[in-house]
């Protein structure tokens, strides 16, 4: 794939990605708002949520669709939430930032689809406190079937290897159901959703056995610290704005497991040896 990409100029490379990217983030919007409700993702067409209209293709392109439209349905008038041009073109850019980084290869691919299936989680858990099998069991499916396609055609990259893809898939998900059981014997309530372990399943699956342990870590470091500068504070001060009792928020851990697990992905081999090195001494 490489040789022949090589051959087109670089701005139609990184057109046709950014396209490409945004055409999955607006797959994406449908995943996240079906999924949740459990509506197929194949079928109605993709329709106003106020008026019903049907969108035609059209009005369907990502992010250029919105601007032509001024961000109004074309048959009731209503705006239409920034949202959804929002996610197309973070996850454009993602997949660009994927091909810039790792040239259009089969990692890029991979790094991107990681990328969009982390998304996607990050947005359900944080809307509607559930993590769609969708984006968790196709994740690891895909995942395992890639390593072993990688390991055939003798592709290194920065993905686990089948062996390692199928033990950190056990490790991942094992881990997280160990934390959740032992959270709920402490506060005698339920502490971690299987959701949460279907997701470091398929983020196990990508990152192999050290680095999924990794992940639990960072998205555990980088949660305390959001919810202690910031979700914290700003609960504590809209409660007094409106005068009503403080309750600490409900904040879903897979919001922070999926960045969690992309930093995981990206530098986790340098941040564990790091660790080995300045820690460990080893």
């Amino acid at each position: 794939m490489s040789e022949l990409v090589g051959v087109l100029p670089a701005w139609f490379v990184g057109a046709a990605t950014l396209f490409l990217g945004g055409c999955f983030g607006s797959f994406l919007n449908v995943c996240v708002g079906r999924w949740p409700k459990e509506m197929s993702v194949v079928s109605p067409r993709s329709r106003c949520p106020r008026c019903g209209h049907e969108i035609a293709w059209y009005d369907n392109i990502p992010v250029v669709s919105w601007l032509v439209l001024r961000g109004k349905c074309r048959g009731c008038g209503l705006p239409i939430s920034p949202v959804y041009p929002l996610v197309e073109l973070t996850v454009a850019l993602g997949w660009l930032a994927a091909v810039v980084q790792f040239g259009a290869t089969l990692t890029a691919l991979r790094v991107a689809m990681f990328g969009t299936l982390l998304l996607g989680v990050m947005l359900t858990d944080a809307v509607a406190y559930v993590i769609p099998d969708g984006f968790t069991a196709f994740g690891a499916a895909w995942a395992i079937a890639l390593s072993f396609f990688a390991y055939v055609r003798g592709d290194g990259s920065v993905f686990a290897t089948p062996g390692d893809a199928v033990l950190g898939a056990c490790v991942g998900a094992g881990a997280i159901a160990i934390i959740g059981w032992v959270g709920e014997m402490v506060l005698k309530k339920e502490a971690m959703g299987f959701g949460d372990v279907t997701l470091m399943a398929m983020a196990g699956a990508h990152l192999g056995p050290g680095r999924s342990l990794l992940a639990i870590f960072l998205g555990a470091a980088v949660g305390a610290a959001a919810f202690g500068l910031i979700v914290l504070p700003v609960s504590y001060w809209r409660s007094h704005k409106l005068g009503v009792p403080f309750e600490p928020p409900l904040v879903p851990f897979g919001v922070f497991l999926a960045p969690g697990a992309m930093i995981a992905l990206l530098w986790g081999h340098e941040l564990i040896r790091w660790y080995e090195l300045r820690i460990l001494g080893i």
